[in-house]
């Protein structure tokens, strides 16, 4: 988990909105995005793209739980 993702999130005022798989996971798609470290590639990213990504993230999430109550 990276401490600068973590600081932009804490200065976005969503971290508390994330849960640690959520962090693990946003750390993967910036790297995914930037092609750098997480922690080097997040500065390369607006707080927009940033919410993109935890929409992404979370949106996969409520599919999966869906998923789980139905099977």
């Amino acid at each position: 988990m990276s401490k600068r993702v973590k600081a932009r999130l804490r200065r976005m005022k969503v971290l508390e909105k994330t849960d640690h798989e959520d962090r693990v996971e946003l750390d993967r798609l910036i790297e995914e995005k930037t092609g750098k470290p997480c922690d080097e590639g997040v500065d390369e990213l607006s707080d927009e793209d940033i919410l993109d990504l935890l929409r992404l993230i979370w949106k996969k999430r409520k599919k999966k739980v869906l998923e789980e109550y139905v099977v």
